[in-house]
């Protein structure tokens, strides 16, 4: 059960930001009625998200697994649900999303996407675990734009899943879409 309501005032902004939700994710986002209660905070993580988008520089499948393993190990079932659906919508296989949460005794994941899962692992540890020798095997495949773009996107990763695990905020069902076609009704 969540910890923060989940029907948020219905100011112009709340009733733009669910319209703008439930056209893209044909549902509403637990997460965006949480902080519907805080206009700065929805304005602020909303500009955050548009952002993060637009980013391009790391392969997705690396950014993909990245947000599945922070998420994974943070704890935030509400994150693993949703990343589940968004990895296989980006075309991911279902068999490689579910092998996330033991991605070191699975024989699915290349080395570059195993050092990423280990780096957003490390990064999601309290406190963090990022080491000198982790880092230096991920120049071996990323350059320093990508590295910063993989850095941020587990942080930004850290934040999303620390607010919905602390609000209580559990799967929404965006798993069970991953077998339906998009063109199904």
């Amino acid at each position: 059960m969540a910890r923060i309501s989940l029907e948020p005032r219905r100011t112009p902004l709340n009733r733009l930001m669910q319209w703008v939700v439930r056209r893209r994710y044909k549902a509403d986002l637990q997460p965006v009625l949480a902080m519907g209660h805080h206009r700065g905070v929805s304005v602020a993580y909303s500009v955050l998200e548009l952002q993060v988008e637009r980013w391009k520089a790391l392969p997705r499948r690396l950014g993909d697994l990245a947000v599945m393993a922070s998420a994974v190990r943070i704890g935030c079932s509400w994150c693993v649900d949703y990343g589940t659906w968004s990895s296989w919508s980006h075309g991911m296989d279902r068999a490689k999303i579910e092998a996330v949460p033991d991605w070191r005794s699975s024989d699915l994941f290349a080395e570059d996407e195993r050092l990423v899962m280990e780096y957003a692992e490390a990064m999601s540890a309290d406190p963090p675990a990022v080491t000198d020798e982790l880092t230096g095997a991920l120049r071996r495949h990323l350059d320093e734009r990508q590295l910063v773009e993989l850095t941020m996107m587990v942080a930004v990763e850290n934040l999303r899943s620390r607010f919905n695990a602390a609000a209580g905020l559990t799967g929404q069902g965006f798993k069970d879409r991953c077998d339906v076609p998009e063109n199904a009704s």
